[in-house]
């Protein structure tokens, strides 16, 4: 009874020995591993905070996507200051700072090391209409503040912030005329619908909210308020096509299509 207490007396203690030399192995990895990614960590930091890792100049940063926007222009919005470590750059506040932008729909900006460099992707705002708060004819000074241009989604651009930061002014043929918020809610379908018309527009009027008027190549065009019924009105205008050829143009002062289901025309006296 006894040899079989020592016997396990002295089993037990050797196996205590191995756990805990075990969890001293443990214990050294560990700590060397920590220092391992420790030295790693602290090498890439002085890595990047070498000359070699630094942004010396803008011209250093690549951008792409633009095809209106210049891209000095670009590179003047991005907020970094030169010298500046790659490690400091935050991509994310770059790319948030871009589409604050009424020109800039989306950016995205990568870090570069192989050179070093940035990477500045953007997706341009792409203006469908020249917009005028009112009409051009009624203003008579600062005309630029009068004018301006919305996308295809009803977002107003700036005309000095189009002009100063486009490599070539392009106005599109499109025209807009009154108070933005006014049609912000429906511009983007008025759009569709317009741009889809057979029937060439080139002005819309949004000044008085209870009608719409259009200027088209069949003559001036009454819509009344907006409604669902925009894409109806616009196919009963396709198909009075005929009209110029049965009356004088000249005679004619506009089409009335608040009620698609009966088109009238109003004569000049």
């Amino acid at each position: 009874m006894t040899s079989i207490e020592s016997v396990s007396r002295s089993d037990l203690e050797q196996r205590r020995k191995k756990l805990r030399t075990h969890r001293r192995l443990k214990m050294l990895q560990a700590a060397w591993q920590t220092l391992a990614v420790g030295g790693m960590l602290g090498g890439l930091v002085w890595a990047t905070t070498q000359p070699i890792w630094v942004l010396q100049e803008s011209s250093q940063v690549t951008i792409e996507g633009n095809q209106l926007l210049a891209t000095p222009a670009i590179k003047s919005l991005l907020p970094v200051s030169y010298p500046q470590s790659l490690l400091r750059i935050r991509p994310e506040a770059i790319a948030n700072s871009l589409e604050s932008q009424p020109t800039i729909v989306d950016a995205t900006v990568t870090r570069e090391l192989f050179p070093p460099g940035l990477r500045v992707v953007i997706t341009e705002r792409i203006p469908v209409a020249i917009a005028y708060i009112r009409p051009p004819q009624a203003v008579t000074t600062d005309t630029q503040a009068n004018m301006g241009f919305v996308d295809a989604n009803g977002i107003w651009i700036p005309f000095q912030t189009y002009a100063a930061q486009s490599t070539n002014l392009k106005l599109p043929q499109l025209k807009v005329i009154g108070p933005w918020e006014r049609y912000q809610s429906y511009w983007s379908s008025v759009y569709q619908s317009v741009s889809r018309s057979p029937v060439k527009i080139s002005e819309i009027d949004c000044q008085d909210p209870t009608n719409i008027i259009l200027k088209t190549e069949l003559g001036i065009v009454h819509l009344g308020a907006y409604s669902s019924r925009l894409t109806q009105q616009l196919q009963v205008l396709d198909q009075m096509r005929q009209f110029p050829q049965q009356l004088n143009s000249s005679q004619i002062a506009y089409i009335d299509l608040s009620n698609p289901e009966t088109p009238t025309v109003q004569m000049n006296q």
